[in-house]
């Protein structure tokens, strides 16, 4: 079975990671969109309010599965049985910054490829700090989320 984790914060979740996990369903048997928990990190949404909100987007896939973990996300890999990294690309600085991530992952989990996928090119501007700037600052973000969650957010 090939098993992907999609790691990230989604926080928010954006049309931009939508439309990435969308796209990548025809390659694997399932993908865990797993959220990445940092103790020193200050999230703008609690965890069970991310979970429900990617559960929410994502209710008529049967092949997505919302998770949380903390530490290092090849262990995490490692124990749902994942052998694949999914990561959406917006810009070449994400390509280099990814690569390093991705050879590191590679040398503590041989067993483990990451797999890019191109932003489409409307969506290249939007990631979850855009989003959550617009949103400290009382602006419409409904044309950076998934519609599903638009109204939550007001």
């Amino acid at each position: 079975m090939k098993i992907a984790v999609f790691p990230g914060s989604f926080d928010p979740i954006t049309i931009g990671h939508e439309s990435i996990i969308r796209r990548s369903l025809p390659l694997f048997d399932k993908l865990i969109i797993a959220i990445g928990e940092n103790s020193e990190k200050k999230y703008f949404f609690s965890v069970e309010q991310r979970k429900h909100w990617l559960r929410e987007v994502f209710a008529n896939e049967s092949k997505v599965a919302v998770d949380n973990f903390s530490g290092l996300t090849v262990d995490y890999c490692r124990r749902v049985g994942a052998k694949y990294i999914l990561r959406g690309l917006r810009t070449s600085a994400d390509f280099e910054f990814e690569r390093s991530i991705g050879q590191v992952n590679k040398q503590m989990y041989p067993g483990l490829e990451t797999v890019f996928l191109l932003t489409e090119p409307e969506h290249t501007a939007v990631n979850s700090s855009v989003v959550r700037d617009i949103l400290k600052h009382g602006g419409d973000i409904s044309h950076f989320v998934p519609k599903t969650i638009d109204v939550s957010l007001k």
